[in-house]
């Protein structure tokens, strides 16, 4: 389990992602609705309004609404924009333990509730009505859902079954422009007045049909399926978002799958496990897995295919309460006794490493790529020839989804005649695979089979030989490509988790605690040592004279002897970085972008950095080429950008020297704003800021700066017209400022002139 991001606060009762910002809604047992930001951790917005713990919450998919339903019996709608209460819904009889909105919500302006008084309740929040009373259940239901995309409910009660509902015939009621009778409940604005919730000037009937209605319910959503089969009450029902299947969750501490057809539906299989009352489940939205969490403090994943509890996350001390998937990323959500935290089962970042010359090797899926840049056509980033099937070792490797897929893989530079990949993953502690394959038939005469243990990543050091960490004794162990161990070397400190490239033959670096150690394997000599908190990895300059360590929040750059260069810190998590390798504009091994959540950044030697452009969705940069960026997305599709570095192009000439460029791209480029003057006047160069500044004040504050008289002079004057105009008295200060500086390089005609001047404004 990978936390995201972890709250403490009151029980957590109700969860829900916002669709598209990092947001989540938590509704507390206290009585509070909290907004978190759950990217940066801060609290938004909380609302206070219900009375006594709020069981259900979520987000409307387009609208900023949130709905909420407490033990207050009320059904609450927010305005999170307008930051208040909009309306109450008044009809439950007894504590409201879900509400959602319809997953179509601008077609179908519904809200289902669930509660204890044994009811479901559809509502129209626009109208602010209820439209049908659902009834059938004889103890609390303790949730109700809409099906993703079908018109069905799906209701879990203490009455130990599980009920599918047809929505189809209200669907078809709306969708005639019947205004039919409304169901009993009702409507209260934010001002405490009562509205009936029966249609205004109605027949003379509707009064007897909506208390008939109250008791019977009506035949506008019909009961499907009741599938009978946990021996107590059940908490938790889920559908599918694709397959006709369910997942419920029960007191008899068990989850059972369901599958359904169109005329039945039947047990599938019980997944046996949890310890006590099993409180929520879900299916996971992006792999074929069950979560669920329990009172006996643990988080759980199923295999649905093969029905098999595959990983399990205990928590102390805290119960779990509630959980929520996001709809389009891999997060997951759950809310326990003192707080929730936001997860991922599996790191997202595809593995990937450059090979020779334009050519970048990366795994998706169970397959071993090679995209070949040179091969570029059709606005595409290259082409993709596959190398090898990765196998699955191991128990964990059978399921996908759950942190099994390579996480690390290396290229070996050192040998030009084939190719050498290592593929490292995370299974049962630790293991690689090394893969041997011919360089001019990629796909032809591939040799796999070399498997072996290790800690983190593996490196090639040699042409024939590389190095892993042993998971036990911690040595760094040499091997040869035939997979057999020609040398153990012990580390030159303790606590070594991580071996990375060390930019040469025979060289690698260690990390151990918030350090970095350069090691040179044959002669045992310990080159270089940098501080850097929580690396990540190394990039290597293609001329290998600079490294970029990448740390969770920070760029550290240092020379080939691990020499800083400069360090850099970011608010945000550290994605990806690739050094610029454009062969002309003298930027190659100077200019290193990285991405972050939602931006390419960039970062100079020199320790300038700056943002390039935002990103929709995270990018893991593999390559930097002038105005492209090539990158992998979290699908492991590449894909190339453009991006603008001119501002950083800019820098580094003017860090470089090179003054030619420099007024070159000052004539040509769109290069503009308060911060590049103040940047060049930080550098000492307010000659260069002057090109840029069209201001009469700035400039002259710049001509003087650089000594430039004739330009100095030039925006006194027009300062002085600019005073007439606007009919102000003309600053003395100006000619006085400008006759000093002009007395100061000995022009005399200049100095008089503005002494003349200043007597004349006085």
């Amino acid at each position: 389990m990978l936390t995201k991001f972890e709250s403490k606060s009151a029980r957590v009762k109700g969860l829900a992602f916002h669709p598209v910002r990092p947001w989540i809604c938590a509704s507390l047992h206290n009585g509070v609705i909290q907004l978190w930001d759950y990217r940066v951790g801060t609290v938004i917005d909380r609302f206070e309004e219900h009375d006594g713990p709020v069981r259900g919450v979520d987000f409307h998919l387009h609208e900023p609404l949130i709905v909420s339903g407490g033990d207050d019996y009320k059904i609450k709608v927010w305005d999170y924009k307008l930051r208040r209460c909009l309306f109450t819904l008044l009809g439950h009889l007894d504590y409201i333990r879900t509400v959602q909105f319809h997953p179509n919500a601008t077609q179908f302006p519904w809200i289902l509730s669930a509660s204890d008084d044994q009811t479901l309740r559809l509502w129209d929040f626009q109208k602010r009505t209820c439209l049908s009373l659902l009834t059938g259940h004889n103890h609390y239901v303790m949730c109700a859902a809409f099906h993703p995309s079908e018109d069905l409910i799906v209701s879990a009660s203490l009455d130990q079954t599980v009920r599918v509902w047809d929505t189809t015939g209200l669907r078809k009621k709306q969708m005639g422009g019947s205004t039919g009778l409304d169901s009993p409940g009702g409507m209260m604005d934010t001002n405490g007045m009562g509205r009936p919730g029966g249609n205004p000037g109605g027949v003379a009937g509707a009064t007897a049909l909506n208390v008939q209605a109250e008791l019977f319910g009506t035949n506008d959503v019909v009961v499907k399926y009741v599938l009978e089969g946990h021996d107590r009450g059940v908490n938790w029902a889920a559908f599918h978002p694709t397959l006709p299947l369910l997942a419920s969750a029960a007191d008899d501490r068990q989850v059972k799958l369901w599958r359904m057809s169109e005329t039945k539906a039947w047990e599938v299989d019980t997944l046996r496990g949890h310890v006590n009352n099993v409180s929520c489940c879900l299916f996971h939205p992006k792999h074929d897995l069950i979560v669920s969490n329990s009172e006996d403090r643990s988080i759980r994943v199923w295999d649905v295919s093969k029905r098999v509890g595959v990983q399990t996350f205990r928590r102390e001390g805290d119960r779990f309460w509630i959980m929520a998937a996001h709809r389009t990323q891999n997060l997951l959500a759950a809310g326990h006794d003192s707080g929730m935290i936001v997860y991922k089962l599996e790191r997202e970042r595809p593995a990937s490493t450059p090979g020779p010359a334009n050519k970048l090797y990366y795994v998706r899926g169970r397959e071993l790529f090679c995209h070949d840049y040179s091969r570029a056509q059709n606005g595409a980033s290259g082409l993709d020839v596959p190398i090898a099937t990765i196998r699955r070792v191991g128990q964990q490797a059978q399921t996908d989804g759950i942190g099994s897929a390579p996480r690390y893989i290396s290229y070996n530079q050192h040998n030009p005649s084939e190719g050498n990949v290592l593929v490292c993953s995370e299974v049962d502690g630790g293991t690689y695979e090394l893969i041997t394959f011919s360089l001019t038939n990629a796909s032809g005469s591939v040799t796999d089979g070399k498997r072996g243990s290790c800690l983190g990543p593996a490196t090639f050091i040699g042409r024939n030989r590389f190095a892993v960490l042993d998971r036990h004794q911690r040595q760094i162990i040499v091997k040869n490509l035939n997979n057999e161990t020609t040398k153990r070397v012990q580390p030159p400190v303790p606590n070594v988790d991580a071996l990375l490239d060390g930019g040469a033959s025979g060289r690698i670096l260690l990390r151990a605690d918030d350090r970095a150690i350069l090691f040179e394997i044959q002669s045992r000599r310990v080159l270089g040592e940098i501080s850097s908190p929580k690396i990540k990895s190394a990039v290597w300059s293609p001329d290998g004279s600079k490294v970029a360590l990448l740390c969770k929040y920070g760029v550290v750059i240092a020379d080939r002897q691990l020499e800083q260069l400069c360090s850099i810190n970011d608010n945000v998590r550290i994605k990806s970085g690739a050094w610029d390798v454009s062969p002309t504009g003298g930027t190659a091994s100077e200019l290193f972008v990285y991405t972050t959540l939602h931006h390419v950044k960039y970062c100079l030697p020199s320790g300038d950095t700056g943002t390039i452009r935002t990103l929709d969705n995270p990018l893991y940069a593999t390559r930097v080429v002038k105005d492209q960026l090539f990158c992998l997305d979290r699908e492991a599709r590449a894909r190339v950008i453009s991006i603008d570095a001119t501002e950083a192009r800019f820098k580094l000439a003017l860090a470089n020297k090179r003054y030619g460029q420099v007024m070159q791209m000052v004539r040509h480029s769109r290069l503009c704003g308060r911060a590049i003057v103040a940047y060049l006047q930080s550098k000492g160069f307010p000659e260069v800021a002057l090109h840029f500044v069209r201001e009469p004040r700035t400039r002259f504050r710049l001509a003087l700066a650089c000594g430039n008289i004739e330009a100095a002079m030039e925006s006194a004057f027009a300062l002085e017209q600019q005073s007439s105009a606007e009919g102000k008295e003309s600053d003395t200060n100006v000619w006085g400022e400008l006759g000093s500086e002009a007395l100061r390089q000995g022009n005399h005609q200049v100095s008089e002139t503005c002494c003349s001047n200043e007597l004349c404004v006085e």
